[in-house]
């Protein structure tokens, strides 16, 4: 069953603050923000932690095309 594999797994704190940035920056938060609320002292750091998804490639594409046809 998916939970009995679930358990077998062990849950790192690393694993949440790349799963909460990614949510972040999902939502339009910017980078300087999330690197505040994940609690690096490095904007390179949170750099490394963010990684461009089909959602934000969709999004900024959709943007453009706002910006250049309305």
């Amino acid at each position: 069953m998916a939970g009995e594999r679930w358990q077998d797994k062990d849950a790192r704190v690393d694993d949440a603050r790349h799963t909460a940035a990614r949510l972040l920056i999902e939502q339009g938060l910017d980078i300087s923000v999330v690197q505040e609320i994940i609690g690096h002292s490095q904007l390179t750091t949170t750099k490394r932690y963010t990684h461009i998804t089909a959602t934000l490639s969709t999004d900024a594409a959709a943007r453009m095309g706002r910006a250049l046809w309305g």
